[in-house]
């Protein structure tokens, strides 16, 4: 497997549910299509966004043939992270067969605290176990829902054990100091969850950013990746942002999807996440200006 080099825009992309949770494959290959025309460099399947852990392990792996078979998974980034290490492996296992660029894989979140050198054995286990479908893992640092925190001497302990499995990671924390540190490993790639960090990804040395927010005006992001001293671009980057994410992140995102399909079915969100109903913040939505930066 030749393994792709990822960096740039990233959608952490939504998966659309019916009314019993089923996913509607052919409403996630349209928005998918869209995001990959539109500005982004890759995508990431099935992460927080993807409403992942809500859904079993089986609706998971249909989604990823779903996603492969429809689009170039060299392009395509998937969350296989769950709390038990079996699960964890068998959908690490068939990503590699389905042919994606690489596993975000979350830490195994419901024991804490953790001692590092157990997190340290258990991705050793992940690598040793996947050894014949080595597809490159990249660590998904969350802690406000997980409650563990990747620490930057664990990271760099994992990436020098393993520098062929062990490529980078996704930030979600928010704090960019930390991603900084993060940065400095050597061949370690950083992915903020923000898309206004592309901004400083040449100071800082990101390699892009993966965003729920990239899904409703990628264009902008790609911009501002290759203009990151633009200050009127990232100003419009920052604004629609902060006011998608006034909201509830999922269930917005998939509104806004919604309205640039006209397909309901992205409506539904899964349990314990609840659709948006407040008149307000459905109109604050709606009166978003979606590029109008980049087209003027």
């Amino acid at each position: 497997m030749t393994q792709t080099r990822i960096a740039g825009v990233i959608a952490a992309v939504p998966t659309p549910v019916d009314s019993h949770g089923d996913i509607d494959g052919d409403a996630f290959l349209e928005h998918a299509r869209w995001c990959l025309s539109n500005g982004c460099d890759f995508l990431n399947v099935l992460g927080t966004t993807g409403e992942a852990n809500s859904l079993s392990a089986a609706k998971r792996s249909a989604l990823m043939t779903t996603a492969a078979q429809g689009l170039d998974g060299s392009r395509l980034m998937v969350g296989t992270g769950t709390p038990d290490l079996e699960t964890t492996v068998a959908l690490t296992r068939r990503a590699f067969d389905l042919g994606f660029a690489a596993a975000l894989v979350l830490p195994p979140y419901y024991y804490k605290p953790l001692e590092e050198d157990g997190l340290f054995a258990w991705f050793a286990e992940l690598v040793r176990m996947t050894a014949e479908t080595p597809i490159p893992i990249y660590l998904y640092n969350f802690p406000q829902l997980t409650g563990i925190e990747f620490s930057p001497a664990l990271a760099t302990r994992l990436a020098q054990a393993f520098p062929e499995r062990i490529h980078g990671s996704k930030d979600s924390s928010g704090n960019l100091a930390y991603a900084r540190e993060l940065a400095k490993i050597p061949g370690f790639r950083v992915f903020p969850s923000s898309e206004t960090a592309l901004a400083d990804a040449g100071r800082d040395g990101y390699a892009g950013c993966i965003s729920a927010t990239v899904n409703i005006d990628p264009r902008s992001s790609q911009h501002l990746w290759h203009d990151q001293e633009n200050a009127g671009l990232l100003d419009h980057v920052r604004s629609l942002r902060q006011a998608i994410a006034a909201n509830p992140l999922i269930p917005a995102v998939k509104h806004l999807v919604g309205k640039r399909t006209g397909n309901a079915v992205w409506n539904h969100v899964l349990l314990p996440q609840l659709p948006i109903t407040d008149a307000k913040k459905l109109e604050g939505l709606g009166a978003l200006r979606i590029g109008a930066l980049v087209d003027a």
